[in-house]
């Protein structure tokens, strides 16, 4: 099937559904407003909206040890606030299934955002997080399933990051 821009999020909601991701946690993003409203909509999921990132992590694992899986989704910018309770997947040994849509990226506007662009797959890796890079539209769906398989069946921490080609750039600008 091949997918645009407008669709990826209906492919990546369907593979959390055939997951059986219960519980999806996440900061509201405008990257992922319309994989939220997806899963939003869906009867078998439950939405929980965060303060910050980390406390995602915290969630899905109360979740796992109560039999549920889920998934964390987040702008890129929001793995730093994530790192320290990076370490609760690995020595806990839960999964962790994390959509992040990047921000930091070429044509990015926003100063702020370029740091962790720059590092956000490097900072995962190095808390043990598998990555993978969804670059176009038709790889988000294919990139989120695989990540979703290594997570849950290993059980471990893996993050799908969505290239901010994908999602688009964001203008402040008032024209």
């Amino acid at each position: 099937m091949r997918q645009t821009a407008e669709d990826w999020p209906g492919h990546v909601h369907r593979v959390l559904a055939d997951a059986e991701a219960r519980q999806i946690a996440y900061v509201p993003d405008s990257g992922l407003t319309r994989l939220i409203a997806l899963c939003r909509a869906d009867p078998t999921m439950t939405m929980v909206p965060l303060t910050s990132e980390q406390e995602g992590v915290a969630l899905l694992a109360g979740a796992w040890l109560g039999g549920q899986r889920g998934a964390l989704l987040m702008q890129g910018s929001g793995i730093g606030n994530c790192v320290n309770m990076l370490s609760l997947t690995t020595v806990c040994r839960f999964p962790l299934l994390i959509i992040a849509t990047m921000r930091g990226e070429t044509g990015e506007t926003n100063p702020w955002q370029l740091l962790m662009g720059s590092i956000a797959s490097d900072v995962l890796g190095l808390a043990a997080v598998g990555v993978r890079r969804a670059e176009t539209a038709d790889a988000v769906g294919a990139a989120v399933a695989e990540a979703a398989r290594e997570a849950f069946d290993g059980p471990a921490a893996s993050a799908v990051l969505i290239a901010q080609a994908v999602i688009g750039i964001k203008s402040f600008d008032d024209d």
